[in-house]
């Protein structure tokens, strides 16, 4: 709770350049970090080493997760809820249009259409993974596993390319600052979905999982999964749906 304290007050304050807010802000996310890595050491200790993960436990850890999950839906759902309460009714200082007038957007059949084509072939082979988990082919799965992780490390480098090449940025209006939160907590969290991926990649080598208990890599699949779907509508919302052909593309 610390942590979380200084990480939030820290960023506060380095945002609107107090001194010393930069400082709190690392000290706070270092204090989260760690809390992090103890708590989730001791998950994995509980279930390898001491045989405390019963059904029960299982089905409470499943749980959870999910509710986290729903509380990602509420996160993204409050952005799309203001893409479409600024593009439904644009208004005149919008040029009573969408996109705003003269903003050129992205085009969604460029970068975005690869990158939704890298993301939905990861979750392909993410159940792949999962299916020789099952079957209790580590060798295989781990394979399949370094695609995933593979495909998402190249998901993030031609989201990065698109910022670069955009013609807009987050302070253009209601518009640059609804796509860069969107897209950019989106890519956020492929990151975070890569790392988890690559913990349970571990694992699986060290033998903490098998075709019948694999609780982890169950949930972190379901977090991929979840990364999946919210990219099927963002592509479909904002690069599609708010794309205006005569505005053209921000980059060749």
């Amino acid at each position: 709770s610390f942590g979380a304290f200084g990480l939030t007050l820290g960023g506060v304050l380095f945002m609107h350049s107090f001194t010393g807010g930069w400082y709190l802000f690392l000290l706070g996310l270092s204090g989260v970090i760690f809390s992090m890595y103890g708590w989730w050491r001791d998950v994995i200790r509980e279930a390898t080493f001491e045989g405390q993960h019963t059904s029960v436990v299982q089905k409470g850890l499943r749980i959870g997760v999910l509710l986290f999950i729903v509380s990602e839906v509420m996160f993204f759902f409050a952005f799309f809820w203001g893409f479409f309460h600024a593009a439904l009714v644009p208004s005149v200082e919008l040029g009573s249009m969408w996109p705003p007038f003269k903003l050129q957007v992205i085009e969604p059949w460029d970068l975005p259409y690869l990158n939704t084509m890298i993301l939905l072939t990861s979750g392909v082979y993410l159940t792949l993974t999962h299916y020789y988990v099952l079957s209790n082919e580590k060798q295989i799965s781990t394979v399949t596993l370094d695609i995933v992780y593979l495909l998402g490390l190249i998901f993030l480098i031609f989201q990065g390319l698109e910022y670069q090449d955009s013609a807009f940025t987050i302070s253009d209006g209601v518009y640059g600052s609804v796509f860069y939160m969107a897209t950019g907590f989106h890519g956020f969290h492929v990151g975070v979905g890569s790392i988890m991926l690559m913990v349970m990649k571990q694992r699986l080598l060290h033998d903490q999982m098998n075709y019948r208990k694999h609780v982890g890599f169950e949930c972190a699949a379901w977090y991929w999964h979840f990364v999946d779907v919210v990219w099927l509508g963002l592509w479909i919302m904002i690069y599609y749906w708010g794309f205006d052909p005569a505005n053209g593309p921000s980059y060749i």
